[in-house]
């Protein structure tokens, strides 16, 4: 299959996949601690996403979702393959990221792989550094990813039916605010701005301080 095939056929399943993200989330106002800054909110409430965790991260290290989300976190899944989707949102939130760092803020950004049987952590870690060095992968057994998708409701698919190397994985694509110790209050489509993230995530910051 070649490279523009490949980007063709990865462009119309995003774009179908974003259609469903976009029906499966709704937005409302928050009622808690952080109504003051735009809270999102599904069926259940936000504390419905999230679930704890032990995945490995990209220095090779086992880790605990303890670990990880020990400061405002912009957590996204995705995977390395990905041909234009994941890139640009992995650049949008590192900038976000840059944002809120410029601003004093201390924020980090997670990328969880939904393909972790070609993303092993050498190649999150030459991934994640082409975004920022505060960047974090995580990767694990199938069932592990499977279990922490779940748990943050993200749809995946591996489309390798017919090519075990150069397939192509259906996924959601929103990007969700965890603050320290695992607490998700809130998300991010593709639509939303660094600008737009960095100033929602400040608010939460503030509001929890």
């Amino acid at each position: 299959m070649t490279d523009r095939k490949i980007l063709l056929i990865g462009t119309a399943a995003a774009i179908g996949v974003l259609a469903g993200g976009a029906l499966f989330l709704t937005m409302r106002p928050g009622d808690d601690q952080f109504a003051q800054c735009g809270s999102s909110s599904v069926a259940g409430g936000m504390d419905a996403f999230g679930t704890p965790f032990t995945l490995t991260r990209d220095d090779g290290q086992r880790v605990t979702d303890q670990d990880v989300f020990d400061k405002p976190t912009l957590l996204y899944f995705g995977y390395t393959f990905c041909p234009d989707v994941c890139p640009l949102d992995s650049a949008r939130n590192a900038e976000a990221e840059a944002l809120l760092t410029e601003a004093g803020e201390d924020v980090q950004t997670v990328f969880v792989t939904v393909d972790p049987r070609r993303d092993t952590p050498e190649v999150l870690a030459d991934y994640t550094e082409l975004f920022s060095d505060r960047m974090i992968g995580l990767t694990g057994s199938d069932e592990e990813i499977a279990a922490v998708n779940k748990g943050w409701r993200n749809y995946f698919k591996l489309n390798d039916e017919e090519d075990q190397e150069y397939y192509l994985v259906d996924h959601m694509t929103n990007t969700y605010l965890v603050m320290p110790g695992g607490k998700t209050v809130e998300f991010f489509s593709r639509e939303t701005t660094p600008e737009q993230i960095a100033e929602t995530v400040a608010c939460y910051a503030d509001a929890s301080a």
